[in-house]
């Protein structure tokens, strides 16, 4: 089945690592589609004003407007022949650059919804190079508006082709192995898997109960076992439709000696995994977008992370 991935990429280095990504996963996901998708720098509002009066100044703003479309469209193009290179066929590849209408956030998710993406991939560290750190980037405006489409963010490097899915039993974690099991569908070599931190009280309250902690304890650890043995029953069924069968997927399970953002952390080191795969909000505070989700966007070095509504 045509998968379509929306690369939204600059010249920084940021986006070469997106690309070189990107075409990895070519490798172990079937009919894949890009487009290289860029948005032109903002134009001087007081040249714009100017140009509507002043004849050079709206030669001006043309000269401006043309260097940038060129200069992207020069990048976009040595990215796509980058990617011919590395394997993808050049009538899988489209390259669009387009001015800024709404915001560069926003102008991505508009597109990527409009044309019924699957998902969004982009550097962890936005789209310029100004973008010096997560916070306030275009990267994390998509983590926390894209209600519809994934966003796979890679920061350096991937080398690893290893998949984790960090899984809470959630309705949001399934969704995550639901796109997991699209992207992945067919292959029969792909080995899986799912990464589960056992419950426990402190992450549904930061109350201290003291002597009642104990049995809250052990009725939230009771539910969560419960939970999530459900949710191994639907996750292996998706998978199982998928094409993807059972003796590749490693259910793992640890106890939760630390959070649960660094005990995903850990595991990804410890396995060398490159891609992790988590729901944005679950059945705790533990899944929600500035917890989990953004302390393993922090942390994550040389890996993918792809987050899923």
């Amino acid at each position: 089945m045509k998968k379509k991935i929306l690369l939204a990429v600059d010249d920084s280095i940021y986006s070469k690592y997106t690309i070189v990504y990107a075409a990895k996963m070519a490798s172990i996901t079937s009919q894949l589609n890009y487009t290289l998708f860029h948005v032109l720098p903002t134009v001087s509002q007081y040249l714009i004003d100017e140009a509507k009066t002043d004849f050079q100044a709206n030669a001006e703003l043309k000269k401006i407007m043309l260097r940038n479309q060129e200069k992207a469209i020069r990048f976009l193009n040595n990215y796509k022949d980058q990617m011919v290179k590395m394997g993808i066929k050049e009538d899988r590849i489209d390259i669009i650059a387009q001015p800024k209408m709404l915001g560069m956030a926003r102008d991505v998710l508009e597109h990527a919804q409009k044309g019924l993406y699957d998902a969004i991939c982009i550097g962890r560290r936005g789209l310029t190079r100004l973008q010096a750190t997560f916070s306030g980037s275009v990267t994390k405006k998509l983590l926390q508006h894209s209600q519809f489409v994934p966003v796979w963010v890679v920061d350096g490097e991937v080398e690893s082709k290893k998949v984790m899915a960090a899984v809470d039993g959630s309705e949001s974690s399934l969704r995550a192995v639901d796109h997991l099991c699209f992207m992945l569908m067919d292959n029969h070599e792909i080995k899986i898997t799912i990464f589960h931190v056992s419950a426990k009280l402190g992450d549904y309250c930061e109350i201290d109960f003291n002597d009642t902690g104990g049995e809250l304890e052990k009725l939230i650890v009771e539910g969560d076992k419960r939970c999530v043995q459900n949710f191994y029953t639907h996750a292996l069924k998706k998978f199982k439709d998928a094409g993807i069968g059972e003796d590749r997927i490693l259910i793992k399970e640890v106890k939760p000696r630390m959070n649960v953002g660094k005990a995903i952390i850990s595991e990804l080191k410890k396995g060398n995994y490159g891609t992790v795969v988590l729901g944005r909000r679950g059945i705790s505070r533990s899944f929600f977008m500035g917890k989990v989700s953004e302390y393993v966007i922090e942390k994550i070095e040389n890996k993918a992370l792809w987050l899923v509504s």
